[in-house]
């Protein structure tokens, strides 16, 4: 097995069953992910399935002119590829790193025998499951009715979330694809928010100065996703 400090760096990972993650200690492997790695493609047959350990992954919806915008974040939270528990083998999504970072690879059999134990760990997944769909709920809720300002705050603290610390390197462009809105537009709301003392940014480091300030300044949507996870992921599953 990984090392506990490496497999429990992923609140997912570390929520299993002892006797799961025996099982899948001999298929474990840590990969590391540069910046703009590719995932997955849309329906694309997923051979594996990462729990990020210290990198970020994007899922986005890719429209037919190329444009996209970002439906969750996946961090040390949780899980990339949930789509292959759920029976569909592929996703209509494309999984990117946008934050470079190092995960734990697990070949989709592994998983697939696990779940169709049908016990603890097989609940937990699913239960993780209902809170990626509440964050992907919640981001087009947030998409349509709040202000950039606000769901730059929600991003940067998700993003913070699923990273740990209060430092993010992402750039304005970066973002503006992220939020499926005009780089102008996340320009205005950095500099308001760095005026404000928030945050510091500077040459695509982003750094959260007052992340109570941060979280007022956002709207619900922020909030709301995260009591969700924390609703239904609990610290550790008994086997």
């Amino acid at each position: 097995m990984k090392s506990a400090p490496e497999y429990r760096s992923n609140s997912l990972l570390a929520a299993m069953p002892e006797g799961t993650l025996q099982r899948w200690a001999p298929h474990l492997v840590a990969v590391d992910m540069p910046l703009g790695m590719v995932v997955y493609e849309p329906g694309a047959t997923l051979e594996h399935v990462y729990f990020p350990i210290n990198a970020l992954v994007s899922l986005l919806h890719v429209l037919e002119d190329g444009d996209m915008a970002e439906i969750a974040i996946v961090g040390r939270d949780g899980m990339v590829g949930v789509s292959l528990f759920m029976g569909g083998g592929s996703t209509s999504s494309r999984g990117v790193v946008q934050g470079a970072g190092r995960v734990l690879r697990l070949p989709t059999q592994a998983l697939l025998d696990e779940f169709e134990r049908a016990g603890p760990a097989m609940h937990l997944l699913l239960r993780y499951t209902q809170a990626l769909i509440a964050q992907m709920t919640q981001t087009a809720v947030c998409n349509r009715h709040h202000t950039i300002d606000q769901q730059l705050c929600r991003w940067l603290l998700l993003s913070l979330d699923r990273l740990g610390g209060s430092n993010l390197v992402m750039t304005q462009e970066l973002i503006a694809n992220m939020l499926g809105v005009r780089r102008e537009g996340v320009t205005v709301a950095a500099a308001r928010l760095q005026r404000a003392g928030l945050i510091r940014y500077s040459r695509g480091n982003i750094t959260v100065l007052d992340r109570a300030a941060l979280e007022h300044c956002s709207c619900e949507c922020y909030a709301t996703v995260k009591r969700e996870y924390e609703r239904l992921l609990p610290s550790r599953v008994t086997a």
